[in-house]
Formats: C-alpha cells, sequence, structure tokens
C-alpha cells in the first residue's frame, strides 16, 4: 500500500450508506422513469432512511455513550454522526423538491393531489360519508395537554399533532395528538372519478379536514395540525433467564422493542415553536436527540404501496417472469438435476420451479429428507405448504429458522410454531451466529440434490430482487452440504469442508487466498483479475488487500449495490480498482465472484457480503460453479452490468454517484438487457425444438 493512510483511503461504512440511499433518491428524479415508478423509489428512500435510523444511528449513538461512560474518545463517532445528520438535512431539501415537482407532472397526467383546502361539495360529501363508514373507528386521539408524559408513541407511524384553540374570549389553547392508522386504512384516500381525472388525497389532509367532527364534543373552534414522526432504537434486549426458550426470549424482546430510545423526531418545520417545545418535553427527549424539520408529509415509505390506479402507462413496462425451458418441460425436476447442473436468475426466471421442485420431493418415495435454512419468509409462504406436506408424507424434515432475521422476527416465530405443529424438526440456529446461508438439501436413497442461493427462498423478493441458485447432485458439493447442516444441528461438531467457503471459519481466508493468488499471477505476469458483483464491500481487511493487489496490477471490477468503503477517487491504490452501483426496477441482491486463476477462472455465488458480520459472525455459505453453461451466465451478468451506461452510477468515496459513462455511446441498461437475453435464450430454444 502506498503512503496514503487508512483512514484515506477506506471510507466509513455509515456514511457510504447515505451515499448508497442517495442514489435511490436518484432514481425518484430521474425524469426517464415512469412517474409512478418515481414515487415508490421515494417509498423505499423513506424506507431504507427509517431503518438506518433504527440500527446504524441507534449503534452510533450507543457507541458515543459507552465512549463517554468509559472517558475515551468520542471525536470519530460524533464527527461520522454530524456527517450523517448533515447529508440527512441537504437530501431532505432535494427529496421535497423532487415530491413537489413529481406531484405537478402528474396533476399534468390527470391524476392530482388534493388537500383539506381544496374540496368541491361533491368530494366533501363524500369524505363525510368515509368519516361516517370507516375513519372515525380507527382514530384514537390523545389528549397531551393533560398528560405528563406521552404514551409510548408508535415508530411505525406518523401522527398529528393538533393544536386547538377556543377563539372567545379566553383564547384557551390544548394540544392532542391523532395516530394516522395507516394499519387498518390506506394511507391514500382516492375520489370517484371526475371527468378522467383521478384525485387523491393523504389520508393525513382527511383527518385535518374532518378535525372540528373528531373534537366535536370540545368546545375548541380553530383547529391546526402538524405531522411529526418517531423513531426508535431497534436494539432487541435479551432476558438471561435460563428457563425460557430462544422462543420465548425472541418473542419477548420483539415486544419491548417498540419501547426503545428516541433516535430521530421529525416534524413539520411549520409547528409552533412553543408546540415543539411542549411534545419534546412530552417525549423526554434529549439536548442530543436529532429533531429534523420536514414538510408537511412524513413516513413517505407509504408511497411503495401506492394504490393500484390503472395507469400502467405511468409504471415499468410488465415483465412476467421466463420460462427454464428445461424446467418446464420436464416431468421429473429431480432427475434433470442429476444429469446435470441447473441455475435460476430470479426475477427473470419463474421461482415456481424451486417451489415445484419441494413439491416433488414432497412425495417422491425416494426421498428420505428434506433440509432448509429459512431467513425471511413470504406473507403466505408456499414453501412452508411444500415442507408441511413433505413431513405429513413421512419424510424427516428440518428447517433452520433465523429468529433474529431483522424486523422479520415475529413472522419467522409464527412460521416456526406452524411448521412445529405439523411435525418439522425445527432449529432456531446457532447461539451467537445468525445463519444468513441460503441452503436446502434433499435427501434420497441414491443421488441426493442440494440447492444454494444468494437469496432467501421468498416468493416475495423474488419478484423484486435479482438473485441467482445453482441446483446440483455433484456428490463432494451435496456432501459439504449435508455437513453445514449438521453444523447448524450441533455447533461444536469439527468439520471441514472440500468445495463449500462457510463462515464464520473459513470464508475470510478463502478469500483472502483467492486474491492473494491474483496478486502473485500479476507479478508473475499471467491473467490477474477479479470480479465482484455483491451488496456490502466494507471488511477493511478485505479492502486494504484489493488495495494491494490493485497496485501489483490485478484488474479489479466491482458491481457493489450497497455499502462500499473502497475510494477510487484517488490516484495509486485505486488506480487498477472500478467500482459502480447500479439502482433499477429490480434491487440488485446476487452475490458473484470470479477470479482469473491464471487462465482457469474460478466462480462462486453465495450468501455472504464482504462486512465483518458476514465472514466471522454468520453462517454464510459459497458455492464453487463448475459447469462451463452457468459461469457463461455468471460471467454475462457482470459484463452487462459493467456495460451498463443508464442505471449504473460511479461509486468512488466522493458521493457524486455520477452516470456510468463508457466507451460505447449505445444506451445500455443491464436489467432490460438481461431479460432480453434470457428471452432471446428461450426463442433459440423453441427454434432448435422446432
Amino acid at each position: 500500500m502506498s503512503s496514503l493512510t487508512k483512514k484515506q483511503t477506506i471510507l466509513n461504512r455509515d456514511i457510504s450508506w447515505m451515499y448508497f440511499n442517495r442514489r435511490i433518491l436518484d432514481e425518484a428524479a430521474d425524469p426517464q422513469n415512469p412517474l409512478l415508478e418515481r414515487l415508490k423509489f421515494i417509498g423505499i428512500y423513506s424506507s431504507n432512511l427509517d431503518e438506518f435510523f433504527r440500527v446504524r444511528v441507534a449503534t452510533l449513538r450507543r457507541m458515543i455513550e459507552i465512549d463517554k461512560s468509559v472517558k475515551k474518545s468520542t471525536v470519530e463517532s460524533s464527527k461520522t454522526l454530524k456527517t450523517i445528520l448533515n447529508l440527512n438535512e441537504n437530501y431532505n431539501k432535494d427529496l421535497e423538491i423532487i415530491l413537489s415537482d413529481l406531484i405537478i407532472e402528474l396533476n399534468s397526467e390527470n391524476l392530482t393531489f388534493l388537500n383539506e383546502t381544496n374540496l368541491n361539495q361533491n368530494q366533501i360529501q363524500y369524505i363525510d360519508q368515509f368519516y361516517r363508514q370507516k375513519l372515525s373507528s380507527n382514530l384514537y386521539p390523545l389528549l397531551i395537554t393533560r398528560m405528563d408524559q406521552l404514551p409510548k408513541l408508535n415508530d411505525k407511524n406518523s401522527y398529528l399533532a393538533v393544536l386547538m384553540t377556543d377563539e372567545s374570549e379566553s383564547g384557551e389553547k390544548e394540544f392532542a395528538l391523532i395516530q394516522i392508522p395507516t394499519t387498518a386504512l390506506s394511507r391514500f384516500f382516492i375520489f370517484p372519478d371526475e371527468q378522467e381525472v383521478t384525485k387523491v388525497m393523504f389520508l393525513d389532509d382527511v383527518i385535518r379536514f374532518c378535525l372540528p367532527k373528531i373534537f366535536g364534543s370540545l368546545k375548541y373552534t380553530q383547529f391546526q395540525a402538524y405531522t411529526i414522526k418517531i423513531t426508535r432504537d431497534s436494539e432487541m434486549d435479551f432476558d438471561n433467564n435460563m428457563y425460557q426458550s430462544v422462543l420465548e426470549k425472541v418473542s419477548k424482546a420483539v415486544k419491548n422493542r417498540k419501547y426503545g430510545n428516541p433516535v430521530r423526531l421529525v416534524y413539520d418545520r411549520e409547528i409552533p415553536h412553543f408546540f415543539l417545545k411542549v411534545i419534546e418535553k412530552k417525549l423526554n427527549l434529549g439536548k442530543n436527540d436529532p429533531r429534523i424539520a420536514g414538510s408537511r408529509y412524513h413516513n413517505l415509505k407509504d408511497f411503495i404501496d401506492f394504490p393500484e390506479l390503472k395507469r400502467d402507462d405511468l409504471k415499468y413496462p410488465k415483465q412476467e417472469p421466463l420460462i427454464m425451458p428445461d424446467f418446464e418441460i420436464s416431468t421429473n425436476l429431480m432427475q434433470l438435476i442429476r444429469i446435470k447442473d441447473r441455475y435460476l436468475h430470479y426475477p427473470y426466471h419463474k421461482f415456481e420451479y424451486f417451489i415445484r421442485l419441494l413439491r416433488e420431493a414432497a412425495i417422491n418415495p425416494e426421498v428420505k429428507a428434506i433440509s432448509i435454512s429459512i431467513y425471511r419468509l413470504a406473507k403466505n409462504s408456499k414453501i412452508i405448504d411444500a415442507l408441511i406436506c413433505a413431513a405429513l408424507n413421512g419424510k424427516k424434515v428440518t428447517a433452520i429458522v433465523e429468529l433474529l432475521a431483522r424486523f422479520d422476527e415475529s413472522s419467522n416465530i409464527d412460521w416456526a410454531q406452524k411448521m412445529q405443529d405439523a411435525g418439522i424438526n425445527v432449529v432456531f440456529g446457532v447461539d451467537g451466529l445468525k445463519v444468513h446461508s441460503k441452503i436446502a438439501l434433499i435427501k434420497t436413497k441414491s443421488k441426493s440434490i442440494a440447492c444454494i442461493s444468494t437469496g432467501n427462498f421468498h416468493e416475495g423478493t423474488a419478484s423484486l430482487y435479482t438473485d441467482f441458485s445453482i441446483f446440483t447432485a455433484n456428490p463432494k458439493i451435496v456432501k459439504d452440504v449435508e455437513k453445514v447442516f449438521q453444523f447448524i444441528e450441533h455447533p461444536y461438531s469439527n468439520l471441514t469442508y472440500n468445495e463449500l467457503i462457510v463462515s464464520p471459519n473459513y470464508t475470510r481466508k478463502k478469500i483472502t487466498t483467492l486474491i492473494q493468488n491474483e496478486i502473485k499471477n500479476a507479478k508473475k505476469g499471467v491473467p490477474a483479475y477479479i470480479y465482484m458483483k455483491i451488496n456490502h464491500l466494507v471488511d477493511e481487511k478485505i479492502i486494504l488487500l484489493l488495495y494491494k493487489a490493485s497496485d501489483a496490477g490485478v484488474k479489479i471490477k466491482l458491481l457493489v449495490r450497497g455499502n462500499c468503503s473502497i475510494k477510487t477517487n484517488f490516484k495509486n491504490d485505486g488506480e487498477n480498482i472500478e467500482v459502480y452501483g447500479i439502482v433499477d426496477r429490480y434491487l440488485e441482491h446476487s452475490r458473484i465472484l470470479i477470479f482469473a486463476n491464471g487462465s482457469h477462472e474460478k466462480y462462486f455465488i453465495g450468501s455472504a457480503d464482504l462486512m465483518v458480520r458476514n465472514l466471522d459472525n454468520r453462517i454464510e455459505v459459497y458455492t464453487p460453479i463448475y459447469d462451463p453453461d452457468i459461469q457463461i451466465q455468471l460471467k454475462n451478468i457482470i459484463e452487462f452490468g459493467l456495460k451498463d451506461n443508464i442505471k449504473s452510477r460511479i461509486v468512488d468515496g466522493s458521493g457524486q454517484n455520477l452516470i456510468h459513462k463508457t466507451n460505447d455511446l449505445t444506451p445500455f441498461r443491464s436489467q432490460s438487457e438481461l431479460y432480453n437475453y434470457y428471452l432471446n435464450m428461450n426463442q433459440i430454444y423453441q427454434t432448435k425444438q422446432n
């Protein structure tokens, strides 16, 4: 490494995350995207930011407090927190402008947003009917003037802070809070179309209009309402009660999470100062708790679920998942996989093939057992239905359920109990190690089958995330997958793996060895390059080793969707490193590693990102890919990403997020091109069959 310090060459992971989320906001601003898709990007940006404050900002604040308590310097953490809050403030200003412009553009497309001040008589009557039939029974105002301290506010909802005034001579004022009931009702109120114009109103504004009715029994005559939102620390505290099961401990911790300490108060900047001070006092906010002034509307994550308005012209053109011809025509998927390794690339291919494989295994008399690791599941999971079917048919079914999948804990608890009731052996992971691997094993009397994936076995995300699954009967890989399940059930087993790269004991060492091998080859003058497609790259040891490889002449090309602590906006160490991030209609989620290895490339797919937690503190799995046809597909995925000059942005540590301008001026959008590529493959296959 050159004389540059580590601080100069490694970007703080949380600041890099802010740059990533900014790329999502840039998609909301991109006029090339359909208008309703741009609204959805605002929702994703807002949802991401909520989780970031709940998790990372909360962690930073705890670190600062701990360092203070042991009289350790808090300069670095405090500086990071200040940078995050400054970026958030700047981005929030842009967000407000983007949303305002979007609403104007939607109006030109006959989709108009109204508020409580510009309603006609028909609309007033429609709201009045809605209030009587649905809204009133979902509103429970809190008269906070009469409370010494506020109850714990739900951080998943916004609240209207209502200032009520008696306009008679007394001028008496009172304060109230109303939770906007988006768990029971849509955030967006749709009026009947008038002259082919769709009119929409935030539920917040519907409530504002109804305030005289809501507080009709009180003496107040003037009402002003301002939105506030609280965000809480999501860290879960666990009891050390030895008599409680893991399930009981996690269940209790999830319930207690909603009472976590506030880490952010977002409020309407128009709120009177004296009213804001009342709220801050009743929330017991400290002087260092962030207050963020915002616009009239918060919780913009609700745009993710913006109502279907039969306006397909304002959305992406539909791309139905494609068939995989061999899977489509086969009546025995297990036998198909035994002949040759197979793959599926979601959402370009149908996820239903994996469910079908499990269903076949559930009734195949040759199958003895099925094991699967579960991190997140769809709301109505057909995966679980297939596993229960297998158990009822006498198969030994084992499901490794990770109870600590953040924000999916309650769902996983419910699924675990349902599976236990059906006779499935449910294992709750390994104490101290999250089970983040995505693996399945179908054990048979003859030739067993394994599946290793980059993403969860989840029907919902399979239509939104790009993930890659490999299906193989390779006996060495199958044996290693079986060992991973053995380790999870018996974590003190001393197991070694011949093919798989498994965290926490082997991944760091193996990836380090692979990079070092490229350095040696570069020095020998033989082909030396590294291609990686990854979600997060923040591990300092790996980054410093990549800089060393770059300095030795190894060509490194990276596609990193999220956190990226590598800096390439300086000379020397970064000159052989290119990093790009793609944000498009699908969330880039697949993890692919390719090493030149001289002239004998090595390919891997797996579940681990290059972070300390994935390398050292979780159970993760990478598998080698030996099938040359599948290797071609993996290389294509990365090369398509590197050619993208529409949705790809330069990730260099500066936060500028400039569009990646390639030498080829022909527009190339990798996700669209991949879909067309697979579609063309199917057409060629069909032609050959005919």
